[in-house]
């Protein structure tokens, strides 16, 4: 059987097509944990304005290593692609109980433009979660890819 021009090119298309959904996938990981990642370290380098912020919106202070810690190591695992779901699952959580704790008064324009970027991310995360990583991951390189867990 042969293999005609059509054919041949259509398979090198669909090769380029799946390398550039598995580089997307990466930068769109890349992109989400990079906010998180940014408020974390932001987080450390303003530790007590930071906490005498969170305590002035009745949040206690002492939960500030806990909220850096999930930040930035939720951030990273995303990145690395290293349980991916539970930590997209997580940081989603962590976004709506920030948005609505931090960004309620939705008389203020400013504010409801917060919110709802909060609830926006934790949408893409919720989506992340559900669809794993992708290839270019630690979850996938240890066979915890979406094809292997839908089997």
């Amino acid at each position: 059987m042969s293999t005609s021009p059509t054919t041949s090119t259509r398979a090198r298309e669909s090769s380029e097509s799946a390398g550039f959904g598995q580089l997307f996938e990466l930068g769109g990981r890349i992109l989400l944990a990079a906010l998180f990642l940014f408020a974390g370290v932001s987080k450390i380098a303003g530790y007590g304005a930071t906490a005498a912020y969170m305590a002035s919106m009745g949040v206690p202070s002492a939960l500030l290593p806990l909220v850096i810690a999930t930040e930035v190591g939720g951030s990273l695992a995303i990145i690395a692609g290293w349980h991916t779901r539970a930590a997209a699952f997580l940081l989603a959580g962590f976004s709506v109980l920030a948005a609505a704790i931090f960004h309620n008064d939705f008389g203020n324009q400013m504010q409801l433009i917060l919110f709802l970027s909060d609830v926006a991310v934790a949408g893409g995360l919720l989506t992340l979660a559900a669809n794993g990583a992708g290839p270019l991951s630690l979850d996938h390189r240890r066979g915890r890819g979406p094809a292997l867990q839908r089997q």
